[in-house]
């Protein structure tokens, strides 16, 4: 199976998209091909780039900085969850993608952004395009933008989605899955 790491984006307390990397975890398990881990920044609470050497270098002085990077390394692709914020993605996901470089090379990445107002976040996915060029990552062609993310929550803070919303996502797990497989990495290579 398919060591897929879901990351939360937001690290406010009252995040609605919680309940959304909830739900996509839910949706990787059920799918049977991933072994899925949310990850969520405000819990790991990464300190913004401390580290006294380049991460391309890779040697780590903080043990935060450690752990992160055994988290991260374990990982075959990723579905990063994010808000927007004033247009773009959020200062802890750069901080954390930042924060590495060998550890993110080569590896797929799936994005699902959302929003409380009508743009789903499509601003911050354009946005982080080029941060995960420049690291190596490789995005799905597919991804979800959903609006209005408040509309989605059930009284209990429950992610509720629609039969697209739910085809939409499982599309970005395909779109990860599949360059995640080592023989299509093997095939694409040669």
């Amino acid at each position: 199976m398919t060591r897929l790491h879901i990351i939360s984006a937001s690290t406010r307390p009252t995040s609605s998209g919680r309940a959304l990397a909830r739900w996509v975890t839910e949706l990787a398990t059920d799918q049977g091909t991933f072994n899925p881990t949310l990850i969520d920044l405000g819990e790991v609470a990464l300190p913004f780039l401390d580290e006294p050497g380049l991460p391309s270098d890779g040697r780590y002085v903080h043990q935060h900085t450690k752990d992160w990077s055994t988290v991260i390394g374990a990982a075959e692709c990723f579905v990063f969850v994010m808000p927007m914020y004033n247009g773009g993605f959020t200062a802890p996901l750069k901080n954390a993608i930042d924060s590495l470089y060998q550890e993110w090379q080569g590896k797929p990445v799936g994005l699902i952004s959302y929003s409380a107002g009508a743009s789903g976040g499509a601003p911050a996915v354009e946005m982080i395009r080029p941060v995960l060029a420049r690291v190596g990552l490789r995005p799905a062609a597919h991804t979800l933008s959903i609006p209005a993310i408040d509309d989605h929550l059930d009284a209990a803070g429950h992610f509720r989605a629609t039969p697209g919303l739910t085809g939409e996502a499982r599309a970005v797990l395909a779109g990860v899955a599949r360059p995640a497989d080592p023989a299509q990495r093997e095939h694409a290579v040669a």
